[in-house]
């Protein structure tokens, strides 16, 4: 019996059938652009992508991952990094009294994606092929296709997986600086996956360290300022290999601690990962998680995988949300 139910746009709710995956290969290509795409391995109406794969079966796989209870927040405080990055405004956070008893907030100058944050369907377009599953107009805010609420809806929790990159760096003496452009090939994650002894599961959500946070942290005031003026750092390369890759993981997410998953800046003649899996492959995107705790207890342990929940904000028609991501061992 199909675990997944997705809801279309207020009609009928569509079963998704949990069918092996093509491999990336087998996959077929958009005319024009001579790129994989899955728009069709979960209906041209889906508006998930990869977060089908988080079905109640892997759910209950994953809780039963559990042992100590012990739980790690996996996100930043949404007033960092900071300054933001990116051309980003900062978020202002007043507090004012209701009456003499009562304290009441709010948050104006919120970026979706200025902190730990998901990149949903609608944050990409592969050019004029369109967004996920080849929609091709705009949108508006309030809810529609690819809209970040029907992730809400369905629930983003399942086994997750940490490949601890700069672990690996650093345990082979390489030469890496998470703070530089240095491209991670698809061999270096299977390397990491290896040294770790660790298997990557169809469903798992994946997250990736390439000790990003803790270098940032370890930076003056002034060396943030300069940073986020020149933002740079290490990441997935954006070739089509590391599509192939994590394509062929059937991975339901990936999350990384970084600021753009992928190597900044990026190569033109390679490509862009974003513009490979996230409208051709709805894959979903976390950047800028918080995994150095998590990175500690896994390594003491010799236990990679773990209870995951990352839930967006639901807010209808939004590109991207704040991850409120948390890890349970």
């Amino acid at each position: 019996m199909p675990s997944c139910i997705r809801e279309n746009d207020g009609e009928e709710k569509v079963p998704f059938s949990e069918t092996p995956l093509p491999e990336y290969d087998d996959l077929p290509k958009v005319q024009g652009l001579d790129m994989p795409h899955a728009w069709d391995v979960y209906g041209r109406d889906d508006d998930l992508g990869s977060i089908n794969l988080l079905t109640d079966a892997r759910v209950r796989e994953a809780a039963s991952l559990v042992r100590t209870g012990q739980r790690l927040n996996l996100s930043l405080p949404l007033d960092q990094p900071d300054p933001p990055l990116f051309g980003r405004k900062p978020l202002a956070h007043d507090i004012y009294a209701l009456d003499r008893n009562t304290l009441d907030d709010s948050v104006d100058s919120l970026f979706m994606q200025a902190s730990s944050q998901w990149d949903g369907l609608r944050h990409i377009r592969a050019r004029e092929h369109g967004y996920f599953t080849g929609i091709t107009e705009g949108f508006e805010p309030g809810r529609g296709r690819l809209g970040i609420e029907h992730w809400v809806e369905h629930g983003m929790t399942g086994c997750g997986v940490l490949l601890d990159v700069a672990g690996y760096m650093a345990h082979g003496n390489r030469d890496y600086d998470p703070l530089s452009p240095h491209p991670v090939s698809a061999d270096d994650l299977r390397a990491t996956a290896g040294h770790q002894g660790t298997e990557i599961r169809t469903g798992d959500m994946l997250c990736i360290r390439f000790g990003w946070v803790e270098a940032y942290r370890a930076l003056t005031a002034g060396g943030r300022a300069a940073y986020a003026a020149d933002v740079r750092h290490a990441g997935l390369d954006g070739s089509e290999e590391m599509a192939r890759c994590l394509w062929n993981w059937h991975v339901a997410c990936i999350t990384c601690d970084n600021p753009a998953v992928e190597v900044v800046p990026g190569d033109p003649k390679i490509g862009s990962l974003h513009r490979r899996m996230i409208p051709l492959l709805g894959m979903a995107f976390g950047e800028m998680f918080d995994f150095s705790e998590l990175a500690r207890a896994c390594r003491d342990r010799g236990d990679w995988h773990f209870m995951m929940t990352a839930i967006p904000l639901n807010l209808p028609g939004a590109i991207g949300s704040p991850a409120n991501a948390l890890a349970i061992l």
